[in-house]
């Protein structure tokens, strides 16, 4: 599970991260990777983001989780 939360989170902070460059530079870093201009799609694209926002719901569902876990390590580090 811990590989999974990883991925998640790095796939929420891509997403993050892609949101806040099209807000402050209308710069999309996704459609630029895969050689397209600012607003278009195709299906790699749309796996991108379809994965962005499967993560986003992962670490939602586990963000007690998660945040619970760093908890324990901080009380056992204390």
């Amino acid at each position: 599970m811990r590989k999974l939360d990883i991925a998640a989170l790095i796939l929420v902070i891509v997403g993050a991260l892609n949101w806040g460059l099209v807000a402050l530079a209308e710069f999309d870093l996704v459609a630029k990777i895969f050689g397209m201009e600012f607003g278009h799609t195709d299906a790699a694209s749309r796996v991108v983001y379809g994965l962005v926002g499967l993560s986003g719901i992962w670490v939602a569902a586990r963000a007690t989780t998660l945040v619970g876990r760093q908890e324990q390590r901080a009380h056992a580090i204390a």
